[in-house]
């Protein structure tokens, strides 16, 4: 298949892009707004310093309604997939194609239709390495989802999240090996009670099991890459993925990666056999509402550094897991209340030690490389 076949890609305009942000800290080479590039001392010129100033401030307002959009359908999508293993004895592999085939299906839509959302503007040619970024993302995407309904399979939602509770670590050491972002020890250590916050909200129902573990772990791992590679792909200077694109094409690119999977995981027989209408229909709902899930924290990587998105992820787990406790009729406990207080306020040292300390991205050969997330 020759590059020509390809459909051709439209990149998303967002008014407060990544690229404008970049744009506040260096116009051209002439202007010279940047001298040397120090990671203590940038100098940016008044006229432009007001500029990412009121685009920072309206950035923080789109990116709390990327949260909210994404906690909501996070919710949901839970919900369904608690619903469908444990109560409907649905099959993971099936109830992840199924998700992905959706999100294919939703993503070519959104492509067509922008509804407002974006602006098309056609590209002359493909992005470099594009088959090789999509197939990666794509694998990735199809290990997470996978590998986590299949840790559900096996272990409760709460031993899950604990174990995904070490997420920030991971990604704080991703971003760095990836994009070379520099996260100081005072924003690292700020983290700590985040994650021992996530870990308390759900020590009350621990039950171990190897192979739930096993999965919840490597589940952890693949998210982290992904989302520090999809950053890295929506942030791009020359070429920059919109989050429909990467929806559309990943998805497309998982659903190709996981057709040998369905075969060696999945008896047609027994599912042709239990498949109901019923069933159908709430793997179309679920799906839909995993699309949601999945644009929403697209478009909020837009906004947000990996770190951040990652501590954003798990104040929705502490949430997610205070849900599951009113929605399926668990037990509160004073160890879920204090461990989600602790989160709370772990949040809230984390914002002020980013402003303290702000990451950045470290130029690999010059100050035009600098971004500003």
């Amino acid at each position: 298949m020759n590059s020509e076949s390809i459909p051709s890609l439209h990149r998303e305009q967002y008014e407060l892009s990544h690229s404008e942000l970049s744009e506040c800290i260096m116009e051209d080479d002439k202007s010279n707004l940047v001298d040397g590039f120090d990671d203590k001392n940038i100098h940016v010129s008044d006229r432009n310093s007001s500029k990412m100033k009121r685009n920072l401030s309206d950035l923080s307002s789109e990116a709390t309604y990327c949260i909210i959009l994404w906690y909501f359908f996070s919710f949901t999508t839970l919900f369904l997939n608690k619903y469908i293993l444990a109560y409907e004895q649905g099959d993971p592999a099936l109830l992840g194609s199924a998700q992905l085939l959706m999100c294919g299906i939703c993503g070519y839509a959104h492509l067509k239709f922008p509804c407002g959302l974006y602006k098309n503007v056609i590209w002359e040619r493909n992005p470099p390495r594009f088959f090789r970024n999509m197939l990666l993302v794509g694998s990735l995407r199809f290990a997470t989802l996978i590998l986590g309904l299949i840790a559900l399979w096996f272990v409760p939602v709460s031993f899950a999240e604990t174990v995904k509770s070490s997420a920030p670590v991971f990604t704080v050491f991703l971003a760095w090996l990836l994009m070379g972002e520099k996260t100081s020890w005072l924003v690292c250590t700020s983290l700590l009670p985040i994650m021992g916050g996530l870990a308390l909200c759900s020590a009350n129902e621990l039950s171990f099991n190897a192979a739930g573990f096993l999965a919840a772990m490597v589940t952890n791992l693949s998210e982290c890459l992904q989302n520090v590679f999809s950053k890295k792909l929506i942030s791009g200077d020359k070429y920059s993925y919109s989050p429909p694109e990467l929806q559309f094409y990943t998805s497309v690119a998982s659903l190709c990666v996981q057709i040998p999977t369905l075969i060696l995981m999945i008896d047609i027989s027994i599912i042709s056999s239990t498949f109901t209408y019923q069933m159908l229909l709430l793997l179309v709902i679920n799906g839909i509402s995993f699309h949601c899930q999945s644009i929403t924290e697209y478009s909020l990587l837009n906004y947000i550094s990996p770190v951040t998105h990652s501590v954003a992820n798990t104040v929705k787990r502490a949430l997610l897991i205070w849900l599951s406790v009113i929605t399926f009729g668990n037990k509160v406990t004073f160890l879920g209340g204090l461990g989600t207080t602790i989160v709370i306020i772990g949040v809230f040292g984390y914002n002020k030690a980013k402003q303290i300390a702000p990451t950045v991205l470290v130029p690999s050969k010059s100050a035009k490389e600098v971004h500003s997330i």
